[in-house]
């Protein structure tokens, strides 16, 4: 009789614990609608980003060419112009002056009117030409 019990005790036990998995398990069914709307949304955002891309290349190619027209002849440049260079204020626009001519830009770093820094980033920007003899 005590055996007869505790098997039941154990079935009902695993009849309950069945039921509660069956609940616990959720079906899902797929959403063909919104994942096609998500794939033509990705598509249009990659198609995006392809065009930004292109405009950012044909930004930075101008911006290329624009900065070759740029460039600065510290021999001969007026102190408004040098003043124009990233970098390079009023008191650096002075010292490049007082310190002409020079046989290359590399002499600004040399001689010390610029720190390396300055001198690092401005260095794409100008140029030292030598006077025709």
């Amino acid at each position: 009789m005590k055996n007869s019990i505790i098997r039941i005790a154990l079935s009902a036990a695993t009849v309950l614990l069945a039921v509660n998995m069956a609940f616990a398990i959720e079906v899902t069914t797929p959403d063909f609608k919104g994942a096609a709307k998500a794939n033509a949304d990705a598509a249009r955002a990659t198609a995006d980003k392809g065009k930004a891309a292109v405009k950012g290349v044909a930004a930075k190619t101008k911006t290329n060419a624009n900065a070759k027209a740029r460039i600065i002849d510290i021999n001969t440049a007026s102190e408004a112009e040098l003043k124009a260079i990233p970098g390079i204020g009023g008191t650096y626009a002075g010292k490049i002056i007082a310190g002409r001519p020079y046989a290359n830009k590399a002499q600004l770093k040399s001689r010390n009117i610029l720190p390396s820094l300055v001198y690092e980033k401005t260095k794409h920007l100008i140029i030292a030409k030598q006077p025709k003899k």
